[in-house]
């Protein structure tokens, strides 16, 4: 006869769902499903360089012809200033006076939707067209939004060894604009540099005042023959056919080109008509120059090929095309596709003796970040399912491995749901937590082993519900307080919050999503791959032997168990510690020497490329600032890191996501300029990126004293940009005791 067999003790929640999911036929269905949807994130997730935050900023130019900065700040910019400020939803308002124009610049708060934001600014230039007086002479505003859409994600130069005219140039890129808008997923091609086409009139006074035509009437003429109008239509009976075709009628035409304009009548002398070209020389040519763009080779380009050699330092004149996405596509497939449609249109339609180089690729670098933090993810993964079936087993090493890949793959869906794309946060998010999405399953799994230790005989069946009943509360206790420490990130306003918000969104949905997996699929693979041990009969009470220590536990034996037996040996270890902390706390009091720890938001990021920005004195021709430009490419190109770089004088260069931030795509004046300097590969250069930039920068601001200049050496941010590092608002009623103030406060800087 058997003793009886003490009652069970009841489960709790935590117990009662891992005894039904830990046999039932739809838990690895369930598994299944959470690793498919995981893949299928990653394939339709967009992969990005930078979280594509949603910051829309909108420029209203208000041309007021003939007035002067002064004149257009008083009368045009403070009132516009005031009725944009009516916007809800705007982050602030900001104006710069030039003459002949006001630009005002709405930038909205982060996350307000582009179209809604355009249709908040209309609503108020339409209710407040009476907001300057009908005579003034202002034109009607022009708005221009920009937002991270149009940041232009793959740049290619256009250029020739030879030096072909940039007007060549321009043929073929308009050819390529065509081309590339056809692509999927591209948003909008334009071309930097392109000088245009003009057909210039050289009129002869003598032969007008010969035959009586006046400027006047010969502007009209011009005018009047380059219009076309519908003239309405006709009926025209179709032959053999019943009932008549309708045809409309043209009424004038276009010119097409400089024969056009030649052959136009202007005026009548002698009783016979008097020709354009009678009266004028007529030809056809490049506009006048307003923006200088060029190619330099550097020297890293000729270390790799020596063709290139005799090149180096040599401006070549180039255009750029720059080429955007749209939203929500993959910048890495727009990219790879932009590439090959170029590579299939080498040879015909871009001729033998051009060259299109690449020179901003951000779909092949946003692949890089990619899956290089893929595998820093699998590394860690795999790290730590070896640290498991070293303290636990083999079997136990599987069902955590197996737990940790289905919480991933689960939360990369989730991410995706939530509208995160595939960027180096996100993915640092995951990697940042892996440490503890496991810490669920590890703890289950490793109280059912304790459990087959202290109850052998007892079957796994009976142990798993048990094991996890009793340590449910406190690992959901553990993951509610790890997912209130980290959640509050998330309401983190202006561009930090929602840049640095895929951290705590992924962390905290992937510890919710390890919790379930822990709970239900956990117990599942616990009962079919953990061994069963002794005998069950459920009738028999054993007797609980203890077993001997593993390795790891007399490991820690015999290294706690002294401290646990000595309060000296205790004082002693919260004594070093505290010494660490401080010692390690005082490292960034010297942030110069050695060992001395620098404190910052983020680390520098090692990219390929900077940007050298440079102003001129207020009113430098645009000769002189191409010259101040050749100079400090001569000086980088001479860099053995130098790969390329472009110039561009009186015209915007394509922008970063720091350059639309800090409004760079304005900057066409003739007294500024950029280069645009591509470093050879981290992987084949020493040195980082920010090192290279801080090293060549003495040198570039020397080149530019020599001009004039000031020179700004912009590296991309590894965080959100900003417009300034340190930004000091000068305030005053002197018009003349602001900037005498503001010059005072930079010189002190």
């Amino acid at each position: 006869m058997h003793p009886p067999v003490p009652p069970p003790h009841a489960l709790g929640a935590s117990g009662r769902i891992a005894a039904a999911f830990q046999s039932h036929a739809l838990t690895p269905l369930l598994a299944l499903v959470a690793l498919l949807l995981g893949l299928f994130a990653v394939l339709v997730t967009p992969r990005e360089e930078e979280p594509q935050i949603n910051v829309t900023m909108v420029n209203v130019l208000i041309p007021f012809p003939g007035a002067s900065s002064a004149d257009v700040q008083n009368m045009v910019a403070k009132p516009a200033e005031q009725v944009l400020g009516q916007i809800a939803g705007i982050e602030h308002t900001y104006s710069v006076s030039r003459p002949g124009v006001a630009v005002l610049t709405v930038q909205f708060k982060v996350g307000v939707p582009r179209t809604e934001a355009l249709v908040r600014l209309y609503d108020v230039l339409n209710a407040n067209q009476n907001w300057l007086p009908r005579d003034l002479g202002t034109l009607t505003p022009i708005v221009k939004p920009r937002g991270i859409d149009d940041v232009p994600v793959v740049g290619i130069t256009l250029w020739s060894p030879e030096g072909t005219a940039a007007s060549e140039l321009e043929a073929v890129a308009h050819t390529l604009e065509a081309e590339l808008k056809s692509v999927a997923g591209v948003r909008e091609v334009t071309t930097i540099g392109a000088p245009g086409r003009t057909i210039l009139i050289d009129i002869d006074p003598t032969r007008m005042r010969e035959r009586g035509v006046d400027l006047l009437n010969l502007q009209k003429s011009i005018a009047a023959a380059n219009f076309g109008t519908p003239a309405g239509a006709v009926l025209e009976p179709r032959s053999g056919q019943a009932g008549a075709q309708m045809l409309s009628v043209q009424a004038g035409e276009f010119l097409r080109n400089a024969e056009d304009l030649a052959d136009i009548v202007v005026g009548v002398s002698k009783g016979r008509p008097v020709f354009l070209h009678e009266v004028a020389h007529i030809s056809t040519g490049a506009s006048q120059a307003n923006s200088y763009v060029w190619f330099m080779q550097g020297a890293a380009q000729s270390a790799t090929n020596p063709g290139a050699a005799g090149r180096t330092g040599q401006a070549l004149p180039a255009v750029t095309i720059q080429a955007t996405k749209k939203s929500g596509e993959n910048a890495v497939d727009v990219s790879r596709a932009v590439g090959e449609r170029l590579t299939a249109l080498q040879n015909t339609v871009i001729p033998g003796d051009m060259h299109a180089t690449v020179t901003r690729d951000y779909g092949e670098t946003a692949a890089e970040k990619a899956n290089k933090l893929i595998q820093k993810l699998a590394f860690a993964t795999g790290s730590v399912i070896l640290l498991v079936g070293f303290a636990l087993g083999r079997r136990e090493a599987v069902i955590v491995g197996a737990a940790v890949i289905l919480t991933l793959t689960a939360t990369l869906f989730a991410s995706w749901v939530w509208g995160f794309t595939l960027n180096r946060v996100s993915l640092f998010a995951l990697i940042f937590s892996i440490g503890i999405l496991v810490d669920d399953a590890i703890v289950v799994v490793e109280n059912i082993h304790r459990h087959q230790q202290l109850t052998p005989h007892d079957s796994l069946k009976d142990i798993i519900p048990r094991a996890v009943d009793e340590v449910g509360g406190p690992t959901i206790l553990a993951t509610l307080t790890v997912i209130a420490a980290l959640l509050p990130m998330a309401f983190v306003s202006g561009l930090m919050g929602p840049y640095m918000s895929p951290i705590p969104i992924n962390s905290s949905l992937g510890m919710a999503i390890s919790l379930a997996i822990a709970f239900t699929v956990t117990p599942w693979l616990a009962l079919k791959l953990m061994r069963e041990h002794g005998n069950h009969d459920s009738r028999t009470v054993h007797t609980v032997m203890p077993t001997q220590p593993g390795k790891v536990q007399r490991i820690f034996d015999r290294i706690l168990m002294p401290l646990l037996l000595s309060a000296r040996k205790r004082w002693y270890l919260l004594g070093g510690i505290v010494g660490a902390l401080l010692l390690s706390v005082s490292l960034t009091l010297v942030p110069g020497s050695m060992l001395g720890v620098v404190l910052k938001m983020l680390p520098f990021d090692n990219k390929s490329e900077f940007q050298v920005v440079v102003d001129m004195p207020a009113g430098t021709p645009l000769e002189n600032t191409a010259a101040a430009l050749q100079d400090l490419s001569a000086y980088l190109a001479q860099q053995p890191e130098v790969l390329t770089l472009q110039g561009y004088a009186g015209t915007a260069s394509p922008i970063t996501f720091n350059g639309l931030v800090r409004q760079y795509y304005l900057r066409s004046d003739a007294e500024q300029g950029d280069l645009q300097v591509n470093l050879v590969d981290k992987h084949h250069r020493s040195e980082k990126s920010h090192a290279i930039a801080q090293r060549m920068r003495p040198a570039l601001e020397a080149i530019g004293a020599q001009h004039g200049a000031r020179i700004k050496v912009v590296e991309v941010p590894p965080g959100p940009p900003v417009m300034s590092p340190l930004v000091v608002e000068v305030y005053g009623p002197d018009e003349a005791g602001r900037p005498a103030l503001a010059r005072m406060i930079a010189a002190s800087f």
